[in-house]
This record gives structure tokens, C-alpha cells and sequence, in this order.
């Protein structure tokens, strides 16, 4: 299939060093979007000025039966319940990545599972959407970029930079993130604006700083493939598989988020494990509270796990979704878990957050 295999050392030299000739697409500011091609109607945003809910998934983009099944569970609650967005928390095109944004894995592992989910599909670059060698190693960055070029040929996928805000009413605001750089098993190495301190990250600590302080948004929400917080298998940032090596174990991104997040958003919503988790906040994250939405299509399959955060929920081997009820008085949360063979979500959590 398209897209499937890891890519070799050539063509990771090639990319990185095509830096230059690709800053059209690069490091993207909101302001300089990817225009949408001509005949391409986008799903507006909704027009309720007072509530949103939202479709909280991540790591979906298998293809198989089990993302078709989760797909299955959010449509019935579509029908139900509408949604006026989602968000799509990373690893969008397993195992590797797209080539091109006109690959046919969009289609497989995008388009048509979400048939019948036409709203905006805020999306989130992962480790696995910037494979080179290995899938999920992040080592081509670059190759992020064939998905905010696919954000023109789309009606529902939106992602018109690699990181940019969405605020579509007074209520809520969520600034999506790229923190590939700073979590890449291949540490980016050959390009100083990839580095942890290059270019692109500076770039993006600046914005980030700006549009938080900036917003009008009641609710603050940041999306992040890699999470600060988590129980699953992947741990907490600075501890990432339970490792001490740097920078593989996502110190860069503990760091990141203490400084530039912790204190100054009511919330953090990443994948990257594949579970579902409701954690607490912590002294070091000045009351932002950490959800992990990653089990849209695989489970780490450890009943029973614990971790060492506090969590109101957690479940680690069941397929599910969140939904996120906003309104400028209060949020709140659902979980629900669906079953891989009917494709029935069964509500397996509901608490108000704030």
C-alpha cells in the first residue's frame, strides 16, 4: 500500500537537507495557511455561539475494522448528539505517513471511515505522520507537510499549517501543536531549524505564547500528539518509555509545556498512548489537566494498568472516544468504549471539569 514502508537513508538526507526549497510549507504561521483549491467546500464551523461539543479521537488511522468500528460508535452518537467538530490527536496515516497529499491513504484511512462525520476534523501531526526509517520514528519531518497540503483537497480535514488555533465561537479555543521536533526517536540532527531550539520550535513558542495570552476564548485547549501527562505505555514526558536518555525521553516536551502550557490552559488533549485517560492535574501543571484520547483504532491491551498519576478514568484496553461538552459556563466529559465486533460505544465515564 502507499506509503506503508519506512523510508531509507537516502531519501531522509534528501529531505532534510530540502529544508530551504520546501519554506512555503514549513513551519507555517496561522497567517500563512494553505489556500483551499477551488471547488473544494470545506464543513463550516458551527454558528452556536454559547455551546460546542466536540469529538475527541486519536491514533485512527488504520484503515481496519477497528477504526471502522469506532467510526460506527461516534456516527451513531452523531445522530443522537450532533458534533460541531473533532479532533484528530496524531497518527492520522499509519504506519508511516503519506507521500503525497494526493495519496490514496487519505482516502482509506481518513475519508471514508468518517463518512456521514461532515464537520471540521481538526487535525494533529504524529510521530507515525513523520516516519523515515522505521514507522513512528519522527525522523522526516518534512513529510508532516503532505498533510497540510491535503488540508486543500478536503472537506472535512483541517490542518492548514502544522500548528495553528481554532476558535469557532467565544466559548473555546484549541492551539494545535507540533511537538515532533522535540520527541523524534531520530532527533533532527541535520537541520538547525528542526532543533529542539531551532527555527520552527522557536517560531511556535513565540505564537503559542502570543495566541494564549491573546485569546478572548473562556476555555483554552492545546492539542499535542505526545502527551505531558500519561499512565500508558509511552509514561510521562521526561520519562517517555522509562527512559533517562535525551532526547528520546521527551524532556524537550516536559520542558516545553511547563513553560509555554502548565498554567495558562484548562486543558491538554494528546494520543500517541492508545488508551483512554482522565488524569488529574499536578503541582507542575498549575491546574491544566491532562486527557489522552488514543485508542480510535488499537489498544495497548493492559487490563488493569495503573500508572503514577492520579486519574478519575482510565481504561487501557478497550476502543473508544471522548466527547467534550463546552459551554461558557462549565465542560463536560464522556468516555465512551466501543466494542471492535458491532461497533456499539457503551458510556463508560461522565464527570464536569470545570
Amino acid at each position: 500500500m502507499s506509503g506503508a514502508q519506512g523510508i531509507g537513508r537516502r531519501e531522509l538526507l534528501t529531505g532534510a537537507a530540502a529544508v530551504a526549497a520546501s519554506a512555503t510549507l514549513v513551519g507555517l504561521s496561522p497567517a500563512q495557511a494553505v489556500p483551499v483549491t477551488p471547488g473544494v467546500d470545506k464543513f463550516g464551523f458551527p454558528a452556536d455561539q454559547r455551546n460546542v461539543r466536540v469529538l475527541i479521537t486519536g491514533d485512527a488511522g488504520t484503515g481496519t475494522r477497528t477504526q471502522w468500528a469506532v467510526a460506527d460508535a461516534a456516527r451513531e452518537f452523531h445522530r443522537r448528539e450532533p458534533f460541531a467538530l473533532a479532533l484528530g490527536l496524531g497518527d492520522n496515516i499509519y504506519e508511516s505517513g503519506p507521500t503525497s497529499a494526493t495519496d490514496v491513504q487519505f482516502a482509506d484511512k481518513f475519508e471514508n471511515p468518517n463518512a456521514g462525520l461532515d464537520f471540521p476534523w481538526a487535525m494533529v501531526l504524529g510521530n507515525h505522520d513523520t516516519s523515515s526509517i522505521l514507522p513512528g520514528d519522527g525522523g522526516w519531518l518534512l513529510r508532516g507537510n503532505a498533510e497540510v497540503e491535503y488540508h486543500a483537497n478536503s472537506p472535512r480535514w483541517w490542518m492548514p499549517s502544522r500548528y495553528y488555533s481554532v476558535r469557532p465561537n467565544p466559548v473555546v479555543e484549541f492551539f494545535i501543536l507540533d511537538l515532533n521536533p522535540l520527541a523524534s526517536y531520530i532527533p533532527p540532527l541535520l537541520s538547525e531549524y528542526w532543533a529542539v531550539d531551532g527555527t520552527f520550535m522557536n517560531e511556535q513558542r513565540a505564537w503559542l505564547d502570543r495566541a494564549l495570552a491573546d485569546s478572548p476564548a473562556k476555555w483554552k485547549i492545546v492539542c499535542t500528539h505526545h502527551p505531558y501527562l500519561s499512565n500508558g505505555s509511552h509514561g510521562n514526558a521526561g520519562r517517555y518509555e522509562g527512559l533517562s536518555i535525551e532526547p528520546i525521553n521527551g524532556v524537550h516536551v516536559k520542558r516545553f509545556i511547563e513553560e509555554h502550557v502548565a498554567g495558562r490552559a484548562h486543558f491538554i488533549l494528546s494520543g500517541h498512548d492508545h488508551d483512554l485517560q482522565v488524569l488529574e492535574p499536578t503541582p507542575e501543571s498549575k491546574g491544566t489537566r491532562q486527557l489522552v484520547s488514543g485508542a480510535a483504532a488499537k489498544t495497548s491491551g493492559h487490563a488493569g494498568r495503573t500508572g503514577p498519576n492520579a486519574a478519575l478514568f482510565e481504561d487501557h484496553h478497550q476502543l473508544g472516544f471522548m466527547v467534550m461538552d463546552l459551554s461558557i459556563n462549565a465542560v463536560d466529559l464522556r468516555v465512551v468504549t466501543v466494542d471492535p465486533a458491532t461497533g456499539a460505544g457503551t458510556e463508560a465515564f461522565r464527570r464536569r471539569l470545570a
